[in-house]
């Protein structure tokens, strides 16, 4: 029997906690966390689980000095307990944002999502003798809330998490192309929600996104390097560096694409590497979105529950010789809009037969961290019966709900008002 339960705020001793955290190794402060919240309600047992780099699983991390868990992985003293999502509680609480009790024998589970900004960062259990009443659900609410952050700071000081959340072996261009990436796929403010997925190639692809956010701008971009494995990420390197570096310097969008071109001319060990890609920024206090297309296949903009390609100048990709300058485009976003950002992997060959437009009308009430989770499965779906992809899939997906200031509405790291009704 499960029910979903509706948190409000709740006294929860802050200091405790994370001083807690502080004094444990970083190793080790989730489990101090843990132990804290365990102990003052009562609890048979607490569990952390974070979630792997599919967004397919959750995964168990377990520390065992002595033996081993016959075939699971392991390292040194630790195990990772892989859990596919199997549509069951855990995958509901995790993709819904909502702290689930389920009863088992005389056993209550509470199951709360482990989010900051809209990234799912794992999953919180706690089982109890007792039926948990609405404090005891807030508590437990909140100290998930807390959670997040404790393995936010935590997991800069150890490869652990980032070790169990990687399910399959990474190999020397998956691991640069990783660094590229932001350190959360997923934000949450008041005027948008965004999220971003990629789906690797065996060989990579050097596909990469981004964003960062400043007080009323939203940076944002997708790219796709030219060729496979370590040339093709060192080259994706140099365009997002070049971004970043401009972007970070305060120069306009225009000057940052100018500079990610400069960046491949000079940098490019073979001298002839380039890279697609679009750059957009965003003005949050007006919904008005300035784009540079160099090369890159169009967005698509899903308003009114349709979903149509977005006609924009294209400019040359980067890192290819040209005597015209970068030109921008604006566009202006409709408070419901969604837009929706893609390298080729997206669109060629096998994944031609995934529909894209009429998949992003059937699932325009998803939020958009569930919304690339459910196109990536498509795509590797239709990739064949090893899914295995020719080309990295990269998406990125920005909704927009205009309102910017202080509007958004959570207590746990989610605005539930956004969140998916169910998993998909």
């Amino acid at each position: 029997m499960l029910r979903p339960v509706t948190m409000g705020m709740g006294g929860m001793d802050l200091d405790d906690v994370l001083l807690d955290a502080e004094r444990a190794a970083p190793v080790d402060a989730v489990r101090a966390v843990t132990r804290k919240i365990g102990m003052s309600l009562g609890a048979v047992w607490v569990s952390f689980l974070v979630a792997d780099m599919s967004g397919r699983a959750l995964v168990r991390l377990i520390h065992l000095p002595f033996g081993a868990v016959s075939g699971e992985r392991r390292q040194d003293e630790d195990v990772a307990l892989v859990q596919p999502f199997d549509g069951g509680p855990q995958e509901q609480a995790l993709r819904t944002q909502r702290v689930l009790v389920e009863q088992t024998g005389d056993r209550f589970v509470v199951r709360a999502p482990v989010t900051q900004r809209g990234e799912a960062i794992g999953l919180l259990e706690i089982a109890l003798t007792a039926a948990p009443g609405e404090d005891a659900v807030r508590r437990v609410s909140q100290v998930a809330h807390t959670l997040a952050f404790v393995v936010i700071a935590n997991r800069r000081h150890t490869d652990l998490f980032e070790w169990g959340q990687r399910t399959t072996p990474f190999t020397l261009a998956a691991e640069i192309q990783r660094r590229l990436l932001p350190s959360s796929f997923t934000c949450e403010a008041d005027s948008f929600t965004l999220a971003a997925w990629l789906e690797p190639a065996a060989s990579i692809g050097g596909d990469t996104f981004d964003y960062s956010l400043a007080r009323d701008l939203l940076h944002l971009s997708i790219s796709d390097a030219v060729g496979h494995g370590v040339h093709s990420a060192l080259t994706a390197t140099l365009c997002v560096a070049g971004l970043r570096n401009a972007r970070r310097r305060g120069h306009s969008l225009i000057e940052q694409a100018e500079a990610a071109h400069q960046a491949l001319l000079d940098n490019a060990p073979d001298g002839a590497a380039f890279v697609t890609g679009i750059l957009g920024r965003l003005d949050l206090r007006t919904g008005s979105l300035a784009v540079v297309n160099a090369g890159h296949p169009a967005p698509l903009l899903v308003r009114g529950g349709v979903a149509q390609a977005v006609a924009l100048p294209v400019n040359r990709p980067f890192g290819v010789r040209s005597a015209r300058a970068y030109q921008d485009t604006e566009l202006e976003l409709q408070e419901g809009d969604r837009l929706v950002m893609l390298t080729d992997g997206m669109l060629e060959r096998g994944a031609a037969a995934l529909d894209l437009h009429s998949r992003l009308q059937d699932l325009s009430e998803l939020h958009p961290r569930e919304l690339v989770r459910v196109l990536g499965d498509l795509v590797l779906e239709v990739a064949g019966p090893h899914g295995t992809l020719p080309d990295d899939a990269c998406m990125l997906v920005l909704d927009w709900h205009g309102g910017h200031g202080d509007t958004r509405s959570t207590d746990a790291g989610a605005d539930l008002r956004r969140a998916s009704d169910s998993a998909a």
